[in-house]
């Protein structure tokens, strides 16, 4: 028993300084990447640097660092580096395969860096979902719904498949279809449209409104109307003019069919 306890009394003189000086040597440098990371922060955020950017450069470097604190606290405890290293190279097959998707996250957020198919700030449909991008991190992007619910998507797979994005263009195309009835005025239902887009100064003037009879359908006239609007009154615009329709083509005599289907009995 003297001999176990002789042991660990020389176990504790050898390693116990260094374990208490690793750990101190943690917390601090802990401390110290929070430190480092806020200055980053700042320093992208005092040179208008790009907000994705920013977040994908506060997130890498957050990592870096707290990898190369860990490896550093390995070796003043007295863990041999190069055999660690060995070992580390030994399983880093495995571990690729097993972190094969993360990887891909990795990339794929990368990907999304350079080329920039969206920034922080767009509204992106892809894999499914729609939504404002809030952040690009190291693996996911989020994603803010309509309805302010947060989306968090791989990168992996948004930086290899189709995506849509709304908010590239400055400008975009409003499409409707609006019907009346048959027997009703075409001519008087085209002016109504037109005066209703002249009023709209949300409503740009080039490219110039379009408005033609677009179907002979089974119960309606249907036109087929077309117009520009900056991105961020798109929508908008898009209730607006549903409502003014409706409103103005009660009130012109127009009539706004419904599904119908005419019967003929005839008597033997």
């Amino acid at each position: 028993m003297d001999k176990y306890i002789d042991k660990i009394i020389e176990l504790l003189v050898e390693y116990g300084p260094k374990l208490i000086g690793a750990i101190v040597v943690l917390i601090l440098g802990l401390w110290i990447i929070k430190l480092i990371t806020k200055g980053v922060s700042k320093l992208l955020e005092k040179k208008k640097t790009d907000a994705s950017l920013a977040s994908f450069v506060k997130s890498l470097t957050n990592i870096l660092l707290k990898v190369l604190l860990v490896i550093s606290v390995m070796g003043m405890v007295g863990i041999e580096m190069t055999s660690f290293i060995a070992i580390l190279g030994a399983a880093g097959l495995a571990v690729g395969m097993a972190l094969s998707g993360t990887l891909q996250n990795f990339a794929g957020g990368v990907m999304i860096l350079i080329f920039k198919p969206f920034k922080v700030g767009d509204f992106i449909e892809a894999q499914g979902y729609m939504g404002t991008v809030s952040e690009i991190q190291l693996f996911n992007t989020l994603l803010k719904s309509v309805d302010n619910k947060i989306i968090i998507i791989p990168n992996g797979g948004l930086s290899t498949s189709s995506m849509i994005n709304y908010s590239a263009e400055p400008e975009r195309r409003v499409d409707w279809t609006f019907g009346i009835g048959y027997g009703d005025d075409i001519d008087t239902a085209k002016s109504v449209i037109f005066k209703l887009i002249e009023a709209d100064n949300r409503i740009l003037k080039k490219p110039e409104p379009f408005v033609a009879v677009s179907e002979l359908a089974d119960s309606s006239v249907n036109f087929a109307v077309r117009v520009w609007v900056k991105s961020e009154d798109y929508w908008d615009v898009f209730f607006d003019m549903n409502e003014n329709i409706y409103k103005t083509f009660t009130t012109e005599n127009l009539n706004i069919p419904y599904p119908q289907m005419d019967v003929h009995v005839h008597n033997k």
